[in-house]
């Protein structure tokens, strides 16, 4: 299909979210892309824990539904076409991930060059504003053409569909400092934990440690690089450290954030990356003034998508922490499977052999 040629709406099988624990797989239309627009044949979607929050709770954090809304912003696919002829991007045919986040560009944190947390942000298959921005769950959608990223040769698509995740980590490492010859800690191998150990081995990282309380996702952070592992719930585990230089909580509890505070070193920085449940989260506050402990937030990520697919391309290993690929019609038992920590850590929505482009 010559760019600029009009792609008349089709339908195509989706995850459509309605509320809490109603996930439906449904013929979704697909609308022609319009200028500075791009169609993607979508091959892969990952289960990210907030499409799980969705289809458990009805919402993530602070965000709820209000409306229908297609899933998933984890995706990988195939450029179909263009809006216009004069749009740039990778050429019909080529392999891209989905950058899914689209800045203002404006705001004072866009022109603070901290596009991650922008005010007005669109985001793929976020409830955070109304209408919801729908997410990439369907086997073609329409996206800006510059949030396109063509996959660096070698790259397998299945393997390519773990770079948002990984820049959620890239960025979480990046807000601790430099792990270079530090010992890092990091309570919670979920998937976000498990590529947060990568990111951080990758940035040169001693010795990291993770905690958690199914022995299973251990085995997957050991997969990612980690040196020791404990058992969360085990006060007598013998791989405890006695302090670690910097803490990365990933698991979205406030026991894991005070655990990071009660052993990270004086001085030292704590990352809160897992979202935290709704309203007051207790902690050891008293520990941040006595022991000059730093605590940041982490929020997503900006231009590490383009180094988590170099990471990506450079590493074969990252391959272990996907757990099984479910076709899209199967989309309740890959999200079953996906909230079993027991049984799986990245599981991937498989939307069939992209077409060829005409």
């Amino acid at each position: 299909m010559s760019a600029g040629e009009r792609v008349p709406e089709e339908f195509v099988p989706g995850c459509v979210i309605h509320g809490a624990g109603d996930l439906r797989v449904t013929d979704v239309p697909v609308r022609p892309p319009g200028p500075g627009e791009a169609l993607v044949a979508v091959r892969y979607g990952g289960v990210c824990g907030s499409d799980l929050h969705y289809w458990r709770h009805g919402g993530v954090g602070d965000f709820h539904l209000r409306e229908p809304m297609l899933l998933g912003h984890e995706v990988v696919g195939t450029v179909v076409a263009y809006g216009s002829p004069d749009t740039p991007g990778p050429a019909a045919g080529t392999s891209v991930a989905v950058h899914p986040a689209t800045p203002c560009g404006v705001c004072p944190e866009c022109v603070d060059r901290r596009r991650n947390v922008c005010r007005d942000t669109r985001y793929l298959g976020s409830a955070a504003r109304f209408p919801h921005v729908q997410g990439g769950f369907a086997a073609r959608i329409v996206v800006p053409a510059g949030q396109l990223r063509p996959l660096p040769a070698g790259l397998d698509p299945r393997r390519a569909a773990l770079a948002e995740p990984l820049s959620v980590a890239l960025h979480a490492v990046r807000r601790a400092g430099d792990p270079a010859g530090r010992h890092v800690l990091v309570t919670g191998a979920g998937p976000i934990g498990c590529l947060v150990v990568a990111a951080a081995k990758a940035a040169g990282a001693a010795h990291v440690t993770v905690t958690d309380l199914l022995p299973a996702a251990l085995e997957y952070a050991r997969a990612a690089g980690a040196d020791t592992l404990v058992r969360a719930d085990d006060p007598d585990d013998a791989g405890w450290p006695v302090e670690v230089d910097t803490a990365v909580e990933a698991s979205g509890v406030a026991a894991g954030l005070d655990t990071c505070l009660r052993l990270v070193r004086r001085g030292g920085v704590v990352v809160q990356l897992g979202m935290l449940p709704p309203g007051q989260s207790p902690f050891a506050g008293n520990l941040l003034v006595s022991r000059e402990i730093e605590l940041r937030g982490a929020f997503r990520f900006d231009g590490e998508f383009d180094d988590a697919l170099r990471l990506l391309a450079a590493e074969p290993a990252f391959d272990a922490l996907v757990s099984a690929v479910v076709p899209v019609r199967d989309a309740a038992s890959a999200f079953e499977l996906a909230a079993d920590r027991s049984r799986s850590c990245k599981v991937l929505l498989d939307f069939g052999a992209v077409p060829a482009a005409v």
